[in-house]
């Protein structure tokens, strides 16, 4: 069992960051070599404001909120949530100060935030089995939608088992401990998690989000990256 830890926790992390971070920058090199485009892109009547504007559509969905209200909803939901996610988990490595501007102890939310996340992921996830988004999927939406639901539930469960029902075998500085080991490549799993009875969530919730930085950059959701700059080239 130690074993099978030691690989998810430890050899498949640093294998899935470096095809994560290889691939995304090829991807990305192999994007902006392509010629240019020989005509604008640009939608006319020009507006005012082009960087602010580009932001604005990049971040606040304008055309989903003006068209599908429920799902603008949800998209902002989704992407605070995300934020506030990312959020706690660089708490994890370290406590800054700036991110205490709300006192709260990681993750924010009281396990509500990962609780919300997982209820929009299930959204998306349901509103692409239903015409007309149905027709219009493809198996990657489902398993990136799957992806992120898992890593979700199973990262959740243990800030619910922290929270909401006072399970201390694993604490923050656990996980910190096992982060900073593998940033300063001296990869050990603590005693602690490896004998947690709950550790095996950690093991899974790791699992699937190393399979999630790999197939990331051999993906549609590479599009994420390219948003604003796409936004920009709207708004010339």
């Amino acid at each position: 069992m130690d074993a099978l830890y030691n690989f998810v926790l430890i050899y498949m992390v640093y294998f899935s960051v470096a095809v994560f971070l290889v691939g995304t920058t090829l991807r990305l090199v192999k994007i902006f070599r392509k010629p240019k485009q020989a005509t604008s892109l640009q939608i006319y009547p020009e507006k005012r404001a082009k960087w602010l504007g580009a932001i604005y559509d990049t971040f606040l969905f304008p055309s989903a909120r003006k068209h599908k209200p429920v799902l603008w909803v949800f998209l902002i939901v989704f992407h605070a949530c995300l934020l506030l996610l990312i959020i706690g988990h660089l708490e994890l490595f370290e406590e800054f100060k700036i991110f205490q501007l709300i006192p709260h102890e990681v993750f924010l939310g009281n396990g509500f935030l990962g609780l919300i996340f997982c209820v929009t992921l299930l959204y998306f996830l349901f509103r692409r089995l239903l015409s007309p988004v149905r027709e219009l999927s493809v198996p990657e939406d489902y398993y990136i939608l799957i992806l992120l639901f898992l890593i979700a539930i199973f990262g959740s469960q243990m800030d619910w088992a922290r929270s909401w029902y006072g399970y201390e075998e694993m604490v923050v500085g656990d996980y910190r401990t096992y982060l900073l080991n593998l940033l300063t490549l001296k990869p050990e799993v603590p005693y602690n998690v490896l004998i947690a009875g709950h550790s095996f969530m950690l093991v899974v919730h790791v699992f699937f989000a190393n399979l999630f930085l790999i197939f990331f950059p051999f993906s549609q959701s590479m599009h994420s990256f390219l948003s604003l700059p796409m936004n920009k080239l709207r708004r010339g």
